[in-house]
C-alpha cells in the first residue's frame, strides 16, 4: 500500500486495505490458473514499449498482405492487377491488427515475470543505463552476429583442415 495514502484519504484506507484483500484470492487464482493480472499485463506493455518492440511487428501486416498477394499471383499471373487492387483494400481493412502481436507478447512477458520484476524492469529501462542498453543493444547484437559470422568461417577453414589431414592419413586425397 506504499504511496496510497496521497491518493486516498486516511480514512479510505481501511476499506481500501480490505479491497485489496478481498481482491487478492481472485488475483492468484488467475496467476494459478496461467493468467496474468492486469497490472502485470500494463507493467509488461510499459517494458515492450520502452524497449521499442512494436518495431519489430509494425509492418507485419502490410508485409503478410504482400507475401499472400505474391503467392497468389504465383498462380493466377492474369489476375495481377486485380490482386494489386485488392491487396491495397485488404492492408487498409486489416490495418491496427498488428497491434494484436503487442497485446500477446505483453501476456508472454506478464506470464515468465512477476508484477513486481516487471516494474523492476521498467525502472531500470528508464534508467540511464537501461537507456544506454535500449539504445546500443542493437549495435552490440550486429557486431556480435558479424563476429559469429567471421568466426565460423575461419573455424570451418580450420575443420577442413582436420578432414583433409585425416583422409591424407588414410592415404586419400581431397
Amino acid at each position: 500500500m506504499r504511496g496510497l495514502s496521497r491518493f486516498l484519504p486516511a480514512r479510505f484506507l481501511p476499506a481500501a486495505c480490505l479491497a485489496v484483500a478481498l481482491a487478492l484470492p481472485a488475483v492468484a487464482q488467475a496467476q494459478q490458473a496461467g493468467q496474468p493480472s492486469p497490472a502485470a499485463i500494463a507493467s509488461a506493455k510499459e517494458l515492450l514499449t520502452l524497449k521499442n518492440a512494436a518495431g519489430m511487428y509494425a509492418n507485419a501486416v502490410p508485409g503478410i498482405v504482400e507475401r499472400t498477394k505474391n503467392t497468389l499471383l504465383q498462380s493466377n499471373l492474369n489476375y495481377q492487377k486485380d490482386l494489386n487492387e485488392v491487396a491495397l483494400v485488404v492492408a487498409k481493412s486489416l490495418a491496427g491488427r498488428e497491434k494484436e502481436i503487442g497485446d500477446g507478447m505483453a501476456k508472454i512477458y506478464a506470464g515468465h515475470f512477476t508484477e513486481q520484476e516487471l516494474k523492476d524492469l521498467v525502472t531500470f529501462y528508464k534508467s540511464p543505463l537501461g537507456k544506454k542498453l535500449i539504445a546500443q543493444e542493437p549495435k552490440a547484437i550486429e557486431a556480435s552476429m558479424g563476429y559469429m559470422n567471421q568466426w565460423a568461417q575461419q573455424f570451418a577453414s580450420v575443420v577442413n583442415g582436420e578432414f583433409r589431414a585425416e583422409m591424407r592419413k588414410r592415404g586419400k586425397e581431397i
